[in-house]
């Protein structure tokens, strides 16, 4: 069954007399959680909640929550009448709840930020796709969740009428993977947060790290720990550092346990790396943030495949020097601010990590440079972006 398009769709007028059209957000995978789902995607539909009604002036917008959730600033707010925080009751939501409420409410344009829209639907949808992991590296994922993000976002991407890639690396596996028309696919990259900047009073920073115990020189890791992250690799280069380098760093693995993680404890034990040496403090929340980058010397993401990467540009948006893998879009994200490696290289990862650790200039030259490419990004640009291509797919709508 296709999408049923609204036609000479009667748009409210505003008090300025001007028609502007209902768009509506599912926002059903917000989460406030200190776990890893407070991160990630949430934080992306956290950052369209907080930025897009101040970005646009044009539409009036409507976020689709789960029970319980609090009210933004903006927003006409639409609750689910059951609960939905589990998987399946959100998937059957989404599929079945989701349609009756965009046609009850008069939403003339719905956005799904996280792969899947309603297979059938009142109004026009636009889907954002993050990355396509679950078709290049199925292993990394659960069966259950791989089959379902596989079948319905082929689905969702066939359907919509606009779909948004964070990056073009994304973009470009959407286009090679599913056989989407490249015309189809606007790239809106990710932004960074305004609270992510190099902080003046290093006595505040003095003070946090006395407060969590953390040590004077530290390697730092942010995101969630499972298989896709390459932790795992992290480990034995920081193993190598540690054994013909005699580093006095220690590592910090910062973020919330998940899937996998049993491999990461593995690699510890085998190593013989204990807290004296690596640090697991878990989940960070967004708020304590900008005082563990600003703590870090280096940062280090050796991911095997991420479809942006909001991590590395969040630590250097706070003047800390990077190290990234060279696959999909994370070279995209750093440009040419940040050191890239082959993560499947472990012996080049530690030796990438000895060089920027030791060569003061390279640090003073390696800061500048990440300062300056993460004022490229900015969630009010995401926002601004957003809209216009809302506004742009709704303009075609019209004319269809």
């Amino acid at each position: 069954m296709t999408e049923m398009k609204r036609t000479n769709v009667a748009w409210p007028a505003g008090n300025d007399g001007l028609e502007r059209p209902r768009i509506a957000l599912n926002a059903h995978l917000l989460s406030t959680a200190a776990t890893y789902r407070g991160a990630g995607v949430s934080h992306y539909i956290h950052s369209l909640l907080r930025y897009l009604p101040e970005a646009d002036g044009r539409a009036e917008y409507v976020a689709l929550l789960r029970r319980g959730t609090a009210a933004f600033e903006g927003w006409a707010c639409q609750r689910a009448r059951w609960g939905t925080g589990y998987p399946m009751a959100r998937i059957a939501w989404e599929q079945l709840a989701q349609p009756w409420r965009l046609w009850r409410e008069g939403i003339d344009l719905i956005h799904a930020p996280v792969y899947v829209g309603p297979v059938v639907s009142p109004c026009l949808t636009v889907v954002t796709v993050h990355d396509l992991s679950f078709y290049l590296y199925p292993e990394l994922l659960r069966r259950a969740s791989r089959a379902y993000l596989q079948r319905m976002t082929r689905l969702s991407v066939e359907r919509a009428a606009g779909i948004i890639a964070v990056s073009c690396a994304t973009r470009d596996d959407l286009v090679r993977l599913l056989g989407v028309a490249p015309e189809r696919v606007t790239v809106v990259h990710n932004g960074v947060d305004d609270v992510m900047r190099p902080i003046q009073d290093r006595a505040a920073v003095a003070a946090f790290r006395r407060r969590r115990g953390l040590p004077e020189r530290l390697i730092l890791f942010v995101g969630t720990l499972e298989p896709r992250k390459n932790l795992p690799a992290l480990l034995e280069a920081y193993a190598i550092l540690r054994e013909r380098w005699g580093t006095a760093h220690r590592l910090v693995l910062a973020g919330g346990r998940g899937w996998g993680y049993a491999d990461i404890e593995a690699t510890l034990a085998r190593l013989r790396l204990g807290p004296e040496a690596v640090l697991l403090p878990g989940f960070v929340p967004q708020d304590e943030l900008p005082l563990w980058y600003n703590a870090a010397d280096l940062f280090v993401y050796p991911a095997i495949y991420e479809g942006f990467g909001i991590p590395p540009l969040e630590a250097m948006a706070c003047g800390v020097p990077v190290i990234v893998s060279d696959r999909s879009s994370l070279p995209e994200v750093v440009g040419g601010a940040g050191v890239v490696v082959d993560p499947d290289d472990v012996e080049g990862l530690a030796r990438a990590m000895r060089d920027v650790l030791t060569d003061g200039d390279r640090q003073r030259v390696l800061r500048a440079a990440c300062l300056a490419r993460a004022r490229a990004f900015s969630w009010r640009e995401t926002a601004r972006q957003t809209a216009s291509f809302y506004h742009r797919i709704l303009m075609d709508g019209q004319d269809g």
